[in-house]
């Protein structure tokens, strides 16, 4: 796909999951997909089909590091989302399920993918 409309911009944000990963991938940069598997408590399986879900919606863009995978939000985004992306940090530091990934997250994120 060439370029990301709207419609599956804003479908590829509806999943509770993808807006879990995308705000993760916000408020740190760039995450192992284990990382993202224990902050978010989902099984490698899940946390995967959703990465390439909005991997394929050029949302986040991924690299391979040996046997580890690491995401971020994919800065050739066809759509300019800063304004987006601003919106959705601010709206979600009050929501407690993403206080809680993110805790999660800094609790084990001490170089467990050897990062």
């Amino acid at each position: 796909m060439d370029t990301i409309s709207l419609a599956n911009l804003f479908k590829s944000l509806s999943e509770p999951v993808r807006l879990r990963i995308i705000w993760l991938l916000l408020e740190k940069g760039e995450l192992c997909v284990c990382e993202l598997v224990d902050a978010l408590e989902l099984s490698q399986s899940v946390v995967s089909r959703h990465l390439a879900y909005l991997r394929n919606n050029q949302l986040v863009s991924a690299k391979r590091e040996g046997a580890w995978m690491y995401y971020k939000i994919n800065p050739q985004t066809p759509i300019d989302m800063t304004a987006l992306f601003q919106f959705m940090s601010q709206c979600s530091k009050s929501n407690p399920e993403l206080a809680i990934d993110q805790e999660r997250l800094n609790k084990n994120i001490v170089n467990q993918c050897n990062k």
